[in-house]
């Protein structure tokens, strides 16, 4: 469970009282244990406090390792340079009580039963659930949905793509649980309604959906899995404070771009060939040259395109054909969402008559 960003007028008071109450949970005694994992670069100290568990120190580990891999795999990469793992004993079995923080670089700590075994430790969601919080900003309190149902829904995918999980079982237990989040008559909202079911599954639900959505959109090229690559990609981790709005503009932003090889003016004809490729920017007869961005690919990456063509005459006409072309209306932007859209390798242009994007490097064989 990740906690939420606390008010800007409270973050001096309780950081203070973070470092005095939570002091002792990074003071290792002389029966704790303290190994370091290294997973995609990242590293991953582990504390293991003093109890006589049924596992064996290298069976916690694995433990560790296997959760870390599998989110390495989801994200293409470990969210966050550094993580702290402490682990709890407890007596009886099981895994309890995951919590995941920000401060000092990034925190987890996560009880175990004594009793538990190296088995059942292989079959644990939870401590692969916590660290998918790592990989998300902290939003306001009121959107904590958001935190926990992408947490509960990436945490089997992500186990999945790991090789640690069977897709059958994902499902039936999706379609067991996901009803649980279905609003109920009473609830205002996922922003306030804060109930279990909601939190977790309302939320989860949400990301279901939303990943459907985007699959629709894109004709199945891409999911919610790129949004939340995204999203982290652009600096969107635990580590930082983020309002929801921008948050999902980062999310929304994590595709290509369609790219002019050639000047020339847009004919209709290869628009409508190119609006399976992605939401286009122009019409017909707009003027186009090299390295002008055009549209936003579907697929995540940028295409150089031939959007001058013309279609070949052609004296014969077979019977019944339909010459009609049909396009879909541009998708136009002010300067104020040209700016939020761009990337890091693209411009604005600003004319009196157009807003415009591009490349920085506008020549296709300098890009490559």
């Amino acid at each position: 469970m990740a906690p939420t960003a606390p008010a800007l007028l409270w973050s001096k008071v309780l950081g203070w009282c973070a470092v005095l109450l939570l002091f002792p949970w990074f003071s290792a005694t002389a029966d704790d244990m303290t190994s370091t994992l290294i997973i995609g670069g990242s590293r991953i100290d582990v504390t293991i406090e003093s109890g006589n568990f049924k596992a064996s120190q290298t069976d916690l580990l694995h433990w560790v390792q296997s959760a870390s891999e599998a989110i390495a795999t989801y994200y293409g990469r470990y969210p966050i340079p550094r993580v702290a793992i402490r682990i709890i004993p407890f007596a009886g079995s099981g895994v309890r009580h995951g919590q995941t923080f920000g401060y000092d670089g990034g925190f987890i700590k996560i009880r175990v039963g004594t009793e538990t075994p190296a088995a059942e430790l292989a079959e644990d969601w939870m401590l692969t659930h916590e660290m998918v919080h790592l990989s998300f900003p902290s939003v306001a309190e009121q959107h904590h949905w958001i935190e926990e149902g992408l947490a509960t829904y990436v945490e089997p995918i992500a186990r999945i793509q790991a090789k640690q999980m069977d897709a059958p079982q994902m499902w039936a237990d999706l379609a067991r649980d996901m009803p649980k989040g279905v609003p109920q008559h009473s609830d205002k909202g996922l922003d306030h309604t804060h109930t279990w079911a909601s939190t977790y599954w309302g939320g989860a639900l949400f990301c279901f959906l939303a990943d459907v959505e985007i699959r629709r959109q894109t004709q199945n090229q891409k999911g919610l899995q790129d949004a939340l690559r995204g999203i982290l990609n652009a600096g969107g981790d635990i580590r930082q404070d983020w309002n929801l709005e921008d948050t999902l503009k980062a999310g929304d932003r994590a595709t290509g771009t369609l790219v002019p090889d050639r000047q020339g003016r847009a004919t209709a004809y290869s628009i409508e060939n190119l609006q399976p490729r992605g939401a286009l920017f122009l019409s017909p007869g707009d003027e186009v040259y090299e390295g002008m961005v055009i549209g936003e690919h579907a697929r995540g990456n940028d295409l150089d395109v031939n959007v001058t063509k013309e279609k070949k005459l052609s004296n014969m006409r077979a019977s019944g054909s339909d010459d009609m072309i049909r396009l879909i209306p541009p998708r136009l932007m002010n300067l104020e969402q040209a700016l939020e859209f761009i990337r890091d390798d693209e411009l604005v242009e600003v004319t009196p008559a157009a807003v415009r994007l591009r490349k920085r490097v506008l020549a296709a064989n300098r890009r490559k």
